[in-house]
């Protein structure tokens, strides 16, 4: 591996694999991943690797790859958009009560979160805990500039017809989804979740996904891992895939706003006065693809928990529920095609973290956040992921840190 600026080039068959991972953990078998995508015929310029990488399903997480004339379905992934928001309230740190634990129980209860009867109507009638029994206006309202899109894919793909949508929009989900009321270097509060398009952007990704994997068969296209199946442009398949992923894209964005909504609301209502929550906001995608301009070519560019850091343009790069955040601004550099780490990346698999860390040392790492002490959080605790420092080190040429973050309240589905 040769060392060049801030980055490390491995030679792949067909494209290098810059990648930005100087003092932090880099496994092999993420390596030999973006490598098999190194081979593919259609990558454009070399394949960018953030600090967070770490292994996924066909593609790595943490990479950003240009294509010219074909996408990746699994590439983009099942939680198509999904990404994070952030506001900066007028709040300061002596607004909020001593105890945090009613405004961590006014926000649980204002966004669903978690599941139950394993995402559906339990046998005796009783919804999901993670989606909408009936829809809350608010949520009714922003369901309609998605409603007349998502018809005409129901009339194209009557596989979306029995999904979780409307009443999965403001909803956060599970696994590492998350709402946080966190602190800035000032005493700034700030209200910052990541979640993205649910039920129905899982059914668009796995839909298309297999019709990918359908088409390689069909025309007998070998390649080094099945989950790599394209889609070629031109073809129908990939005009649908293309104009479904951007409807998912734009729900999982619309979903972030509907629950950020709710939290300013639920915390207003707890603390009894109104305050100003819109001064400084942040959305971004860091599970998406999306049409772009790099090195004189119209490309799509695919970032697998990567976030867009074109010169000038905010970002959020999250730590664990119990390390720091950052908000961030982008510095344009053209080599990582304008892109910075999505988060810390793990270095422990779910089920590593769940037999690795104790309910003693969870509790010891989340001190002073009000937050879910149990064994079912045990694979989210910091321990599992990378020191978002290190991360943040590694990618400096890539951002500038704007604001430095520190949850107190931390709500995981």
């Amino acid at each position: 591996m040769e060392s060049i600026s801030k980055y490390e080039v491995m030679n792949g068959s067909k494209a290098p694999i810059k990648s930005w991972t100087k003092g932090v953990p880099f496994e092999a078998e993420a390596k030999a991943q973006l490598m098999n995508i190194a081979s593919l015929p259609f990558i454009h310029k070399w394949i960018a690797v953030m600090p967070d990488v770490h292994l996924g399903i066909g593609a790595t997480i943490g990479s950003v790859f240009p294509t010219i004339g074909a996408v990746i379905p699994a590439a983009v992934g099942v939680d198509i958009g999904c990404g994070m928001m952030a506001v900066r309230t007028s709040l300061t740190a002596e607004s909020l009560p001593d105890s945090l634990s009613g405004v961590r129980t006014a926000v649980e209860k204002a966004v669903p979160h978690g599941r139950s009867a394993n995402g559906r109507r339990g046998r005796r009638g009783g919804r999901d805990v993670g989606s909408w029994g009936d829809l809350p206006n608010d949520v009714s309202d922003a369901w309609v500039p998605l409603a007349k899109q998502f018809e005409v894919l129901k009339d194209k793909h009557p596989v979306l017809k029995n999904t979780n949508n409307v009443n999965h929009l403001g909803t956060l989900g599970t696994g590492n989804h998350f709402i946080e009321i966190c602190l800035d270097e000032k005493d700034g509060v700030w209200f910052m979740l990541h979640s993205g398009s649910r039920g129905v952007g899982n059914r668009i990704g796995t839909y298309f996904i297999e019709q990918a994997k359908k088409d390689m068969e069909r025309y007998q296209i070998q390649l080094p891992d099945a989950d790599l199946a394209y889609l070629p442009e031109g073809s129908q398949g990939f005009n649908d895939y293309v104009e479904a992923v951007e409807w998912a894209q734009n729900f999982a964005r619309i979903n972030r706003e509907v629950m950020m909504a709710r939290v300013i609301s639920a915390v207003t209502d707890e603390l009894g006065f109104q305050f100003n929550a819109r001064q400084e906001a942040v959305n971004c995608h860091h599970n998406y693809v999306n049409r772009e301009t790099h090195y004189g070519e119209d490309v799509l560019v695919t970032r697998k928990g990567a976030v867009s850091a074109q010169a000038g343009q905010m970002g959020i790069i999250p730590g664990s529920m119990g390390a720091r955040s950052f908000i961030v601004r982008g510095l344009g550099n053209a080599e990582s095609f304008c892109s910075c780490s999505h988060g810390a990346g793990r270095v422990m698999s779910r089920t590593k973290a769940k037999k690795m860390v104790s309910i003693e040392e969870h509790v010891k790492a989340t001190e002073g956040v009000e937050c879910r002490k149990d064994a079912g959080v045990l694979d989210e605790t910091p321990k599992a992921y990378k020191d978002i420092d290190a991360v943040m080190a590694a990618q400096d040429d890539l951002v500038e840190i704007v604001y430095t973050l520190k949850q107190v309240v931390c709500v995981k589905g």
